[in-house]
C-alpha cells in the first residue's frame, strides 16, 4: 500500500496555529537571561555606581508585566490594521496605540 503524504499547510494556517498555541499557553515568551540583563542595564543606567541584587521573583514578575504590556499593545494596533483593511501591523499603528493611549514611551512630552 502507497502511503500518500499529506498536503503541506499553507502559510496562513501555521500561522494561526502559532498563534493558538501561543495563546493557549502561559510560559513566558521573551528567554529570562536576556530580559535579565536589559533589566539590569536600564538599573545601572537609572542608578550609576550601585550594584542592586535582585531577587528571581522580582525579576519574573517584572518580565511578565513587560509582556503583558506588549502583548495588549500589539493587540491594539492589531485591531488599527484591521480596521485600515490591512493584515500586516505597520509602525504608523504602534504609534497611534501609544498616542490614543497616552503612552509616551520616548520621553518627549505630551502634545
Amino acid at each position: 500500500m502507497v502511503r500518500r503524504k499529506t498536503p503541506p499547510k499553507k502559510k496562513k494556517e501555521r500561522c494561526i496555529e502559532e498563534i493558538r498555541r501561543y495563546q493557549k499557553s502561559t510560559e513566558l515568551l521573551m528567554r529570562k537571561m536576556p530580559f535579565q540583563r536589559v533589566v539590569r542595564e536600564v538599573v545601572s543606567e537609572l542608578r550609576p555606581g550601585n550594584v542592586l541584587r535582585w531577587q528571581a521573583d522580582a525579576l519574573v514578575c517584572l518580565q511578565e508585566a513587560t509582556e503583558n504590556i506588549l502583548v495588549t499593545l500589539f493587540e491594539v494596533a492589531n485591531l488599527y490594521a484591521v480596521h485600515a483593511k490591512r493584515v500586516t501591523v505597520m509602525t504608523k499603528d504602534l504609534q497611534l496605540v501609544r498616542r490614543v493611549a497616552g503612552m509616551n514611551l520616548n520621553g518627549m512630552a505630551k502634545k
